[in-house]
């Protein structure tokens, strides 16, 4: 079993070593003086798709970076630290098909930043613990609910006429949570079962009876 302080590091190396690399594309770009926008996701076309690999990795300014920075390290590290069998699965599949979809549905335009992903893992982590009803997971789930729950109003269009906002890239990324989160319900951290619960199994099992429907035929056995 990996020590608290293994499980620490893990947890942090990944969303670290993908912050220094948005990051490093970020200073590359203000140091060459160049753009990288053309290499972002841009729908429903072929040079447009290498944006499904490069979307999260560009962003329109420091600020925008800033500003998905801090909750793909929260969101992140809560993901590697509690969910470390299946995260780097989820983060890559969250990843991928989150921005497939964009590709595919999204508008005419050059779509860039890792908010999509943002939302991904806030959606994951929150419905992951309310499925598994596992107490230190649904305690996640309230953490993210109370830092993120406003990102809701990010997947409504009409709230952004004006502003150069993926909303797509929004909803299709907490899309990818929700079903990613359900698709892995059965895998990874679980409820735990202590002695009691089982003793009330056996309780109840006693005080309704027989169980007819086990008894295999021919066993003699008359009610």
């Amino acid at each position: 079993m990996l020590s608290e302080k293994h499980k620490l590091f893990y947890s942090l190396f990944f969303p670290t070593v993908f912050l220094l690399v948005i990051w490093t594309v970020a200073i590359a770009e203000y140091l060459l003086g160049v753009r990288f926008v053309e290499y972002g996701l841009y729908p429903r076309t072929a040079d447009g798709a290498i944006g499904i690999l490069t979307m999260p990795l560009i962003h329109a300014d420091f600020n925008h970076l800033f500003a998905n920075s801090v909750p793909i390290f929260v969101l992140g590290a809560s993901l590697f630290y509690f969910y470390r069998s299946i995260a780097l699965r989820v983060f890559i599949l969250i990843y991928l098909f989150s921005n497939i979809w964009v590709w595919g549905i999204g508008r005419d335009a050059y779509h860039i930043g890792a908010s999509g992903l943002v939302y991904g893992l806030a959606a994951f982590l929150f419905v992951s613990g309310l499925i598994r009803k596992e107490p230190r997971l649904m305690a996640i789930s309230m953490f993210v609910a109370f830092l993120y729950g406003s990102l809701i109003w990010g997947i409504f269009p009409e709230l952004f006429p004006e502003k150069n906002i993926s909303w797509e890239g929004h909803l299709m990324g907490m899309l990818a949570g929700v079903i990613f989160a359900i698709y892995f319900r059965k895998r990874g951290p679980q409820k735990r079962r202590y002695s009691w619960d089982f003793e009330d199994e056996q309780e109840q099992e006693e005080d309704e009876g027989p169980a007819f429907w086990k008894i295999p035929p021919g066993s003699g056995f008359k009610p």
